[in-house]
């Protein structure tokens, strides 16, 4: 039986957090391929269908791509978009701390500009591993894949949306998501010490 975008995003709902793909917790390939991969989606016999119901919920106005459980893409419902920007927008050390010189330079030219900045490299992982600013994947005239680069700032007036005023709290609400989803705290950027799952 095949899975529909409509419940996919359904579940996103209900949950407020889905990974792309992961071998144990809910992700929206597991849901489409109804089966937990250990291997790449793109050889799956539903690969086809993996990757419209992925692009539809990409493109969708009420579901965020980002960045956030292990590092890894993970989708996150409109509902949860307060409490994460107040994270995101928050500044907090663990997102500054040891920041390179590029990543610094590349997210005050994201403050300064009144576009989307575009760019690729180290400097950008960096950024959207500490939560720093939304990116989202552009392909250029010569063919190269790069990110346009914004803050969320932008990005949140953009689709209406603005932060809670507790970060305390935002962290809370964020943390019991990913906690009834089966995740560790371990998952999220701002944990004391995080592994990587593959």
């Amino acid at each position: 039986m095949e899975v529909s975008t409509a419940e996919v995003f359904a579940v996103l709902s209900r949950v407020g957090v889905l990974l792309k793909q992961d071998k144990r917790l809910p992700s929206v390939v597991t849901l489409v391929a109804g089966e937990s991969l250990a291997t790449s989606w793109w050889s799956h016999r539903k690969a086809h269908l993996i990757f419209s119901v992925l692009s539809e919920l990409s493109d969708h106005p009420d579901v965020l791509f980002t960045k956030l459980l292990y590092g890894k893409d993970t989708f996150v419902h409109r509902g949860l978009w307060p409490v994460f920007l107040a994270v995101a927008t928050s500044r907090e050390p663990w997102q500054r701390r040891n920041l390179s010189l590029q990543a610094r330079k590349l997210l005050l030219q994201a403050s300064r500009a009144a576009a989307p900045v575009r760019s690729s490299g180290p400097a950008v992982k960096e950024l959207v591993s500490r939560l720093l600013v939304r990116t989202e994947e552009v392909h250029t005239e010569s063919g190269k894949h790069e990110m346009a680069v914004e803050t969320w700032t932008a990005w949140a007036a953009r689709v209406g949306v603005a932060p809670v005023e507790s970060v305390a709290e935002a962290r809370q609400a964020i943390e019991a998501a990913c906690q009834a989803m089966g995740a560790s705290l371990s998952a999220l950027p701002w944990a004391p010490v995080r592994k990587a799952v593959t």
